[in-house]
């Protein structure tokens, strides 16, 4: 049976956890230079519990990026029920915003080292896309979004969005006005 297969204990997903916690922070502050070492000491775990779960450097910067899109596809369906489709649906727009705001320096890290961040996210990419759709069809019907506004139009705004808050660090302050803006785009009109 593969590895994969098999569920993780507890104490095996705790320390995977911080595993990629500590990566995480540790590829924000070192780049490439990051040493596996200080990734375990910052996790609290061995060596050895990093190379058990991710064999390569490469391996354990796409566990990161999966993590992360991981993280974003269960808040947006956590959101599918909520109260307001409106503002759940303008929040989630805001999140991923934030998020790619944060990841810069590992898409940085992860170009410089040759690897392809999209690797092996076929299927969390169509989670993600389907709880994006599911929020924008909720929001549509409560009459918070317009009925024109389809997902390839979608797509493309939160994608120039994330890459201009990316490349260009906006601070909080730019990031509320322009997506102030954008929003007022995505209401109906009249």
């Amino acid at each position: 049976m593969d590895d994969d297969a098999r569920p993780l204990r507890a104490d095996a997903r705790r320390n995977r956890a911080l595993v990629l916690e500590a990566a995480e922070a540790i590829l924000a502050r070192d780049g490439l230079g990051a040493s596996m070492r200080a990734i375990a000491r910052h996790a609290g775990v061995g060596l050895g519990t990093i190379y058990r779960h991710f064999p390569t450097q490469e391996a354990l910067y796409q566990a990161i990026i999966i993590d992360r899109t991981q993280r974003l596809v269960d808040r947006a369906q956590s959101l599918h029920h909520a109260d307001d489709p409106g503002a759940a649906f303008f929040d989630f727009f805001t999140d991923i915003v934030e998020n790619a705001t944060r990841k810069k320096t590992l898409a940085d890290v992860l170009a410089d080292a040759g690897i392809d961040a999209k690797a092996g996210m076929s299927e969390i990419s169509r989670n993600m896309r389907d709880a994006i759709e599911t929020l924008l069809t909720r929001a549509q019907r409560a009459g918070a979004v317009r009925d024109d506004l389809h997902m390839p139009e979608l797509l493309a705004l939160l994608a120039a969005t994330c890459m201009a808050a990316e490349r260009n660090q906006w601070d909080r302050e730019l990031r509320t006005r322009t997506l102030a803006i954008v929003f007022d785009g995505c209401r109906p009109r009249g």
